[in-house]
C-alpha cells in the first residue's frame, strides 16, 4: 500500500493525516519487516520533519510505535502473553493460553527469615519464610523473574518439590489444601537494573512491569510475590461492560 496523498487544503492538520495513513498502513501489515525512517516519510508524503516527528510522537504516544531520537522508528512488537485483570494473576496459566511452552530455571527454594516480607504478611520479623525465586521462560526466551514468599508453617511440604515446569498454586494446593480466595495488586512500570536485564535478556530500550501481590486464603496472608515482567512480551487487558 503506497502512501495516500494529504489533503492541504488545511482542513485536518498534516500530521494528523500523516498519522492516521501510517495507521491504516500499520493494520494492514505492510511494516512488517520494518519502519520507514523520518526521511523517508519526508520524502514519500511531501512534508516536513517536523510534522513526521509529530505523527510519530502520537503514534508513540498511541503505543504503536517505538520511536527514539536519533534511532530508526520501530513498530511495538505483540505481545506474546497476556493477563486478564478480571482473573486471578497466573503467570503460568498465561503462558500455556498462549500457546507457549511454560518451564522454570529455579535460582532459589529455602526457608529463611526476612523482616520486610514478614512485616507485609502480618508476621513476627524472625518468622520462618518459605521463599521461591524462578527466571519463568515462555518457550526458549525469558519472560519473567518471579520471587514468592510464604509463611514456613505452611508451606514447608513444598520443599521437594519440582518446579521446573509446575505451577506453585496447584502444588499448593495438592500438598496443602491452601487456596488463594483474595489479592491485591499492585503493578507498575520499572527500568530493570544491569542484572536483571541479564537475565531476561532484554536490552536497554525494553521496559518491565513490576507486579506486586499480596495473596490471601481464608483472610489470612499467605503469599507476597513480587514478579518482574518484560514489557515487550507481556500485557495486561481488561474488558468491561458499559451502561449509557
Amino acid at each position: 500500500m503506497a502512501a495516500r496523498p494529504l489533503d492541504r487544503s488545511g482542513g485536518t492538520p498534516l500530521w494528523r493525516q500523516l498519522r492516521t495513513d501510517l495507521i491504516t498502513r500499520l493494520r494492514s501489515g505492510e511494516f512488517t519487516t520494518g519502519f520507514p525512517g523520518e526521511l523517508t516519510l519526508v520524502d514519500d508524503y511531501g512534508v516536513s520533519r517536523h510534522t513526521v516527528r509529530q505523527a510519530l510522537h502520537q503514534l508513540r504516544a498511541d503505543g504503536l510505535v517505538v520511536a527514539e531520537r536519533g534511532r530508526q522508528p520501530r513498530v511495538t512488537p505483540t505481545a506474546d502473553v497476556e493477563q486478564p485483570l478480571d482473573t486471578v494473576y497466573s503467570l503460568f496459566a498465561s503462558v500455556e493460553a498462549a500457546g507457549l511452552e511454560q518451564r522454570s530455571v529455579v535460582r532459589v527454594l529455602d526457608l529463611r527469615a526476612d523482616g520486610v516480607i514478614s512485616d507485609r504478611l502480618g508476621l513476627e520479623g524472625s518468622t520462618p519464610l518459605l521463599h521461591l525465586e524462578r527466571l519463568r521462560l515462555a518457550g526458549d526466551d525469558p519472560l519473567a523473574i518471579d520471587r514468592v514468599w510464604l509463611p514456613a508453617d505452611l508451606a514447608a511440604p513444598l520443599l521437594d518439590a519440582d518446579f521446573t515446569r509446575t505451577s506453585l498454586y496447584s502444588v499448593l494446593l495438592e500438598r496443602t489444601g491452601i487456596r488463594l480466595d483474595h489479592t491485591r495488586e499492585t503493578i507498575k512500570a520499572v527500568v530493570p537494573t544491569p542484572t536483571e536485564r541479564t537475565l531476561l535478556r532484554c536490552g536497554p530500550d525494553v521496559a518491565c512491569l513490576s507486579i506486586h501481590r499480596l495473596g490471601r486464603s481464608g483472610g489470612r496472608p499467605v503469599e507476597w510475590r513480587h514478579t518482574l515482567v518484560r514489557g515487550d512480551r507481556y500485557a495486561v487487558t481488561t474488558e468491561s461492560a458499559l451502561s449509557h
